[in-house]
C-alpha cells in the first residue's frame, strides 16, 4: 500500500514536473516571440530612419549641386564677357591700323599723282623743244641754200670781192665755234668748282658729323608677357583711354608679341608716356588714378632729365655762365627735330663749326662757338609762342642779358635782320652746312609734325580749352575743356567752331575728327 502511495506520489510529481516544463517551454516561446517582434519594430524603425536620413542627404546633394552648377554658369558668362571685350579691344586696334595705313596710302597716291603731273608736263616739254630744233633747222637749212644761191650769182665778181665774203664768212663761223668752246670749257669750270665745294664741305662733316635724320613717331616698351595687354587696356578700355588723356598719345597694342607701341609726334610727350608705361608695368597697378599719379611724378623726371641733357651740351662744348633756366630750354632741343634732324646735335655742330671758321679768320673762338650752341634756341619756345623761331630766341635770350654777338647771331641767322657782327655770317654757313649734308634733315616729317602743331595751336585758341592733343597721324584732335567755364551748349559750339576753323585755315585728305571731352571732377578730402 506504502509503494502504491509512493507510486502515485511520484507520478504526481512527474505529472507536474512535465506540466511545467511544457508551461515552461511555452512561455519560453511567448518571450522569444514577443523578443523577436520587438528587434522587427526596432528594425523597421531603423531602417524608416535611414532612408528619411538618406532622403535628406540626397536633398542636399541635389542643392549643391544646382548651385555648383550656378557658380559653374557665372563663372562661364564672366569668361565669355572678358572673352567678348578683349575681341572687341583687337577690333578697334584694327580699326586704328587699318585707318592709319589708309591715311600712308592716300598720300603714297597723292604723291604719285604729282610724280604723274610733273612727267607729262616735262614730256610736253621736251615736245615743245624738239619742234622749236626741228623749225630752226628748217630756218638754218633755208639760209645756207640762200647763201649758196648767192655765191653762185656772185661769180662773176672781183677776186678781192670774193675773198672778202669768203673771210667774213670764216670769221662766222670761228666765232660760232669760239662760242662753243668757251662754253664747253665754263661748264667744265663749273663741274670742277661744284666738285671741289663738296669736297671741302665733305671735309667739315668729317669732321663733326651728327647722326642720320630719322623720322620716328613711335616708341616701343617692353612687357614681361603678354597678360599684361589686358591689364593695360583694363574693363572695356578704361586704363588705355586715362593713359592716353594724361599723355596725350596713343597707345598702339597688337599682336606683336612681347611690346606695345607709343606713338605721337610730341617727343617730349612720347618720352613721358613711355617712362610712365614702363614704370606702370613695373609696379603693377594700374588704373586711372594711378596712372595719373605716375604720369605725373614722371613729367617731373623728365623735365629734371632734359637740365641735365643742357648742362652736358653746355659741357661738351666748353660753354659756361648759363642759367638753369637757359639750359633747360637748350636740353629740350634733344626731343626736337628740324626736317628730321635732331636740333640739339645740330647745334652742337655749328657750335664747332663756327668756331672752325672763326679760328681761321683770327676771331674769336669762344665767342663763336657760344653764339652757334645757341643760335636755334628758338626752335624749342616757338610752339609756345607767336613768330619766327629767331625772333622768339633772341628775345629769350635778351631776357638773360646775353651777349650782343650772340643775340644778333639768333636773330640774323636766317636773314631776318641784317648782320651787325662777322660772327652772324660764320654762324649761317655753319647753319648751311650742318643742314645740307647727306642725310642730316628729311622734309617729310618736318611738314607732317607742322601740321599736327598747327591742329593743336587751334584748338589751343579758344576760350575754356586746356589741352589739345593732335592723334592719328593728325586724323583726329581731342580737346580738354575746362567744365566749369564751358557749359554744355557752350562745349557743342566749340566743337562746331573748331571744327569749321580747320576747314578755313587747313588743307588736308580726308577728314578730322574733333573730339571734345568736358569732365566735372569733384575733389574733396577728409581730415
Amino acid at each position: 500500500m506504502i509503494s502504491g502511495v509512493l507510486s502515485q506520489i511520484t507520478n504526481s510529481v512527474l505529472g507536474a514536473l512535465a506540466i511545467g516544463l511544457a508551461f515552461g517551454g511555452s512561455l519560453a516561446t511567448i518571450v522569444f516571440q514577443v523578443v523577436n517582434r520587438n528587434r522587427s519594430r526596432t528594425f523597421k524603425e531603423d531602417l524608416e530612419r535611414q532612408i528619411v536620413g538618406a532622403k535628406k542627404e540626397a536633398e542636399n546633394i541635389t542643392k549643391a549641386a544646382r548651385i555648383d552648377a550656378a557658380e559653374e554658369a557665372i563663372k562661364k558668362k564672366e569668361k565669355f564677357g572678358e572673352e567678348a571685350n578683349q575681341i572687341r579691344g583687337e577690333l578697334r586696334e584694327t580699326e586704328l591700323r587699318l585707318a592709319k595705313r589708309e591715311d600712308v596710302l592716300e598720300r603714297e597716291t597723292e604723291l604719285v599723282h604729282k610724280q604723274e603731273n610733273k612727267l607729262e608736263n616735262l614730256e610736253k616739254e621736251i615736245q615743245r623743244r624738239v619742234r622749236n630744233l626741228e623749225l630752226q633747222d628748217q630756218k638754218l637749212a633755208a639760209v645756207i641754200a640762200q647763201q649758196k644761191n648767192q655765191l653762185l650769182k656772185m661769180t662773176a665778181m672781183s677776186p678781192e670781192a670774193a675773198k672778202d665774203l669768203l673771210l667774213k664768212r670764216l670769221e662766222e663761223e670761228c666765232e660760232h665755234e669760239m662760242a662753243s668752246i668757251i662754253k664747253q670749257k665754263l661748264d667744265q669750270a663749273t663741274e670742277t668748282v661744284d666738285e671741289k665745294s663738296r669736297e671741302i664741305i665733305t671735309i667739315a662733316i668729317q669732321r663733326f658729323a651728327a647722326d642720320q635724320s630719322c623720322s620716328a613717331t613711335v616708341s616701343t616698351v617692353e612687357i614681361p608677357h603678354d597678360d599684361m595687354k589686358g591689364r593695360i587696356i583694363g574693363r572695356e578700355g578704361r586704363n588705355i583711354r586715362a593713359f592716353e588723356k594724361a599723355t596725350g598719345v596713343d597707345v598702339i597694342v597688337d599682336d606683336t608679341p612681347g611690346i606695345i607701341v607709343v606713338s605721337g609726334f610730341h617727343p617730349v610727350r612720347r618720352e613721358v608716356a613711355r617712362w610712365s608705361m614702363e614704370r606702370l608695368i613695373q609696379d603693377g597697378r594700374i588704373h586711372p588714378s594711378r596712372i595719373e599719379e605716375v604720369v605725373s611724378q614722371t613729367t617731373i623726371d623728365v623735365n629734371n632729365k632734359i637740365l641735365q641733357i643742357g648742362k652736358d651740351a653746355a659741357l661738351e662744348t666748353n660753354i659756361r655762365g648759363l642759367s638753369n633756366k637757359i639750359l633747360s630750354v637748350l636740353g629740350a632741343l634733344n626731343y626736337r627735330t628740324s626736317y628730321g634732324q635732331n636740333v640739339l646735335r645740330h647745334s652742337i655742330e655749328v657750335a664747332f663749326l663756327t668756331q672752325a671758321m672763326a679760328d681761321e679768320l683770327g676771331l674769336d673762338g669762344a665767342i663763336a662757338r657760344r653764339a652757334g650752341l645757341l643760335h636755334d634756341i628758338g626752335k624749342a619756345l616757338d610752339h609756345d609762342q607767336e613768330g619766327g623761331h629767331p625772333k622768339i630766341g633772341a628775345n629769350f635770350l635778351k631776357k638773360f642779358k646775353e651777349n650782343n654777338i650772340v643775340l644778333n647771331a639768333a636773330a640774323a641767322h636766317h636773314g631776318d635782320v641784317p648782320a651787325e657782327t662777322p660772327y652772324t655770317p660764320l654762324v649761317t654757313a655753319a647753319d648751311a652746312i650742318s643742314a645740307s649734308r647727306p642725310g642730316a634733315r628729311r622734309e617729310t616729317l618736318e611738314r607732317y609734325v607742322k601740321r599736327l602743331e598747327q591742329l593743336e595751336e587751334i584748338g589751343n585758341g579758344f576760350d575754356g580749352v586746356e589741352n589739345t592733343y593732335a592723334i592719328q597721324a593728325g586724323r583726329e584732335i581731342r580737346v580738354i575743356v575746362n567744365a566749369e567755364k564751358l557749359g554744355d551748349d557752350a562745349a557743342l559750339k566749340t566743337a562746331r567752331d573748331i571744327a569749321q576753323k580747320v576747314e578755313l585755315e587747313m588743307t588736308y585728305p580726308g577728314e578730322i575728327q574733333i573730339t571734345l571731352l568736358r569732365e566735372l571732377r569733384c575733389i574733396e578730402y577728409a581730415k
